[in-house]
């Protein structure tokens, strides 16, 4: 076990009135002093905001939003389009889900300690949480009822591993009960029957493939819905007022399309192309389904009319990423839209006139941010000709000139996507710094059909990605902007895994790598993620327990290779992951400092799967600037 120093900062020079001082609950290793001249200089942008629509209220006709006012994101309320946001939640964790029931009368919303992502369910009511759960499980995907009476959600209490479904009155604490015992993870309310008696749920066995069930609240007892089989991906499923079960579906495509089901295994497409539909939702009145499909990373809303199956047209929005989709019981249609030139702000479209609009407008720190740089989209072969694609910020030319350092910023998931949005604290080493950042899509990204997202999957599958970060250097090097000489790369969590292996494979290209909550060793990976999510991580990248599986995954963990890592390395760690231990980290250091090569080590001692706290996040970004000064831009 790796002992956390208590010591706040080793710094390479004393610390005086003029340097940042770490947070208390932040542990920086081997970390020179920061001085503070150079957090005055970030500070404008370490101080956006941003508000993501959460829920429509009822009884006002105004929006629930999340958004930080203090060090963590809590509830408020806006009552109309450009209007006060007036916190209603005032807790020192960050809120997470959050819903109200059809009659407004009771919030009910999610929350965890530390980002140890053991979440517990609560009623607000005038500023104070009611808890719903048993305070000790995970308690995930709560979902209400049409009448608003019910929340489903899912629970490990029994024993830890197994997500159970439970429902309960959220006015009522005393009427929570579970509903059926269920083996495994990835059990989910998607949503409850017009009449109140059963529900939709899943199980999410992986990114490629999920069953259906109706639960019969009365009796537990489920009967399947779909055709076991080849398998199918659902990302949603939810009733239509008359009863009719809709949904995104792959089943018969390589794309996700917008369905409807009949509930003995066959379904109808009312939607689907080149691309995936990633969102809908369903109007009270069953006339109209809004959607999001997802084209090239950039979300476009459109709406669909269900007497007809026609399109009733497309909402005029700025390029950039949709997510919480809800309408409300008036027809309004919420959501929260990020672009490259704003944080993520609440926004509504009127479904007869599709004009969109604009509920918030988040600070950016006294910034313009209509002056970010917009991303190009750059696409290129990889070694066995699979096309995979990404986004470059390039900085303002006028401003610098000749060919700039590069960064690789590589996403998580591994089933995720980059896509165009807002970058934050990243803009500044775009905008102040110089240096073009480039986020890629290598295989197994999502948003590129089903085909993609399983390219990598399994251990003799999984270093094809890691060459696809090959193609992307041998490409963008290539380029009359980039300077090839000054390249470094960053990853979070699969990300993570993705930095260390790419300093390895590719470290003589390299200046350095800084890589977040990371994968060292693939095998020690499944052997302590928590139990939950062990399974489904098992499909994607291999079964540790089978010998040559296991044999396997050892070959292509980073700390089998940790002698051939030659770059400045700096690691970001929270004490409470629940999905990469710590322990991935403290590994990686210890082996890589065995080469003599410097490892700067950032610990938060009550974070998570990523800092969420302000404090936390600034100084690591601090951190992060004089990481790429030391070693990118020197």
């Amino acid at each position: 076990m790796h002992r956390i120093i208590a010591v706040a900062l080793l710094a390479t020079a004393p610390l005086t009135a003029q340097t940042v001082t770490p947070p208390a609950a932040i542990t920086a290793e081997n970390v020179p002093a920061i001085p503070l001249s150079l957090a005055a200089a970030v500070r404008p942008y370490l101080e956006y905001r941003t508000a993501a629509f959460r829920d429509w209220d009822p009884v006002s006709r105004g929006m629930i939003i999340a958004t930080r006012f203090g060090d963590a994101a809590q509830l408020a309320r806006v009552l109309v389009p450009g209007g006060d946001r007036r916190q209603i939640s005032f807790e020192n964790e960050p809120i997470g889900a959050a819903g109200l029931s059809k009659s407004g009368d009771a919030l009910v919303l999610t929350k965890d300690i530390g980002g140890g992502e053991f979440f517990q369910l609560y009623r607000l009511d005038s500023g104070r949480l009611t808890l719903l759960s048993d305070g000790k499980s995970r308690n995930t995907g709560a979902v209400w009822s049409k009448d608003g009476r019910l929340v489903g959600y899912t629970s490990t209490r029994r024993n830890g591993s197994d997500g159970d479904l439970y429902v309960v009155d959220p006015r009522d604490p005393a009427s929570d009960r579970r509903v059926a015992i269920r083996s495994g993870g990835g059990w989910g309310f998607e949503d409850f029957a017009p009449d109140g008696r059963s529900a939709l749920v899943s199980q999410r066995l992986s990114v490629e493939r999920s069953e259906l069930y109706r639960l019969d609240l009365a009796s537990g007892t489920l009967t399947r819905l779909d055709k076991p089989g080849a398998p199918v991906s659902l990302a949603k499923v939810a009733h239509a007022p008359d009863g009719t079960i809709w949904a995104l579906s792959d089943q018969g495509s390589d794309t996700q399309r917008l369905v409807t089901l009949d509930g003995r295994g066959g379904f109808t497409v009312k939607y689907g192309g080149r691309w995936d539909v990633e969102e809908f939702d369903i109007s009270a009145d069953g006339s109209f389904v809004a959607i999001t499909v997802n084209e090239a990373g950039a979300s476009k809303l459109r709406i669909l009319d269900t007497a007809t199956g026609a399109l009733r047209g497309e909402a005029k929005l700025p390029a950039g990423v949709i997510t919480g989709l809800k309408i409300a019981p008036w027809g309004a249609i919420g959501f929260s839209l990020a672009s490259a030139t704003s944080p993520a702000d609440a926004w509504s479209v009127d479904p007869v006139t599709l004009a969109a609009t604009r509920w918030t407008n988040s600070e950016t720190g006294g910034l313009d941010a209509t002056l970010n740089r917009e991303p190009e989209l750059v696409r290129v072969k990889s070694f066995d000709g699979v096309e995979v694609s990404g986004f470059l910020y390039s900085p303002d030319p006028a401003r610098f000139p000749g060919k700039r350092p590069l960064l690789l910023d590589i996403h998580g998931g591994p089933e995720g996507q980059t896509r165009p949005g807002f970058i934050g604290r990243a803009n500044y080493l775009v905008n102040e710094l110089g240096i073009a950042v480039f986020y890629p899509n290598v295989r197994g990204s999502t948003g590129y059909g089903r085909k993609f997202v399983g390219l990598d999957n399994g251990p003799w599958q999984r270093e094809n990605t890691v060459k696809d970060i090959g193609a992307f250097l041998d490409a963008l090097t290539a380029r009359s902007d980039i300077d090839a000489s000054r390249v470094a790369e960053t990853g979070a969590s699969y990300g993570g895994y993705m930095c260390n292996a790419v300093a390895i494979a590719y470290g003589a290209r390299l200046k350095s790598a800084l890589c977040l909550r990371a994968i060292s060793n693939f095998v020690t990976l499944l052997e302590n993620t928590e139990s939950y999510r062990r399974d489904l991580r098992r499909v994607e990248y291999g079964d540790e327990r089978d010998p040559k599986s296991r044999a396997k995954l050892t070959e292509i963990s980073p700390l089998t290779r940790a002698g051939e890592l030659r770059i400045p390395l700096m690691l970001v760690t929270g004490s409470n992951d629940p999905r990469v231990k710590p322990s991935e980290s403290y590994q990686m250091a210890e082996a890589v400092r065995k080469n003599g090569v410097p490892v700067w080590h950032v610990i938060a001692a009550n974070e998570g799967h990523g800092f969420q706290k302000k404090e936390n996040l600034d100084y690591q970004f601090l951190a992060t600037v004089t990481f790429w000064k030391a070693t990118l831009l020197k």
